[in-house]
């Protein structure tokens, strides 16, 4: 049964292994935004109440 043979299968799985934690990490780090976010201020807007009428 060729199934139990562990050679092949056992090097597709340190290969992809090593593929996951060398290869695609960097890769992801590496990656930017092309917006960065700007910082807002610290001071909070005033909210004015609205004075319209309901009626």
């Amino acid at each position: 049964m060729p199934q139990l043979n562990p050679a092949p299968w056992l090097a597709i799985l340190v290969f992809s292994w090593l593929v996951f934690l060398v290869v695609i990490p960097p890769k992801v780090i590496a990656h930017t935004f092309p917006n960065e976010p700007t910082l807002q201020s610290a001071e909070k807007p005033k909210a004015d109440s609205w004075t319209w009428p309901w009626h």
